[in-house]
């Protein structure tokens, strides 16, 4: 598998607020950005205790259905739907996590198109929540059940 066939989105974005209705955890902050190429919004839950985000900041996020980088014998723990990838961090394979700050396993559980062009897709990893609302044509590989990771770096 290509590299570029797993990515499902990747983008710029920019905090534009953080825990806008008020903080409700102590380690978690929800942060309010807005992508700076495809006109995207995005509401997502943080580690801050393990990856800081202040009002402000740059970051790329990338979501991906698998962290193969496509070599052709891929580990079983990067195919798609896998989610035993712990045994490969600290090891010799290489991996898309290789390039990112901070790494996220999770489900969509909700695709909204309602509105007609513009559409969301409601992602929760483990709990920690993330919507990504835009255009139909950045978000129509995004399916009802499927795992995917999220990826993040700061700019």
């Amino acid at each position: 598998m290509d590299k570029r066939e797993n990515i499902l989105f990747s983008d710029t974005f920019a905090v534009k607020d953080m825990d806008k209705g008020g903080k409700k955890f102590d380690r978690i902050s929800r942060l309010d950005g807005r992508s700076q190429t495809h006109d995207m919004s995005l509401i997502l839950d943080v580690n801050t205790e393990l990856y800081p985000v202040e009002a402000g900041d740059k970051f790329k996020l990338t979501l991906s259905s698998s962290l193969s980088l496509g070599d052709s014998k891929e580990p079983a723990a990067f195919r798609k739907g896998e989610a035993n990838w712990r045994a490969y961090v600290n090891g010799d394979e290489r991996s898309l996590a290789d390039d990112y700050d901070y790494v996220m396993f999770g489900r969509v559980y909700r695709y909204d198109n309602a509105s007609g062009s513009k559409v969301s897709a409601f992602v929760s990893f483990g709990g920690l929540l993330m919507c990504l609302e835009g255009d139909i044509r950045h978000l129509q590989n995004f399916i009802v059940g499927d795992t995917i990771y999220l990826l993040m770096r700061k700019i």
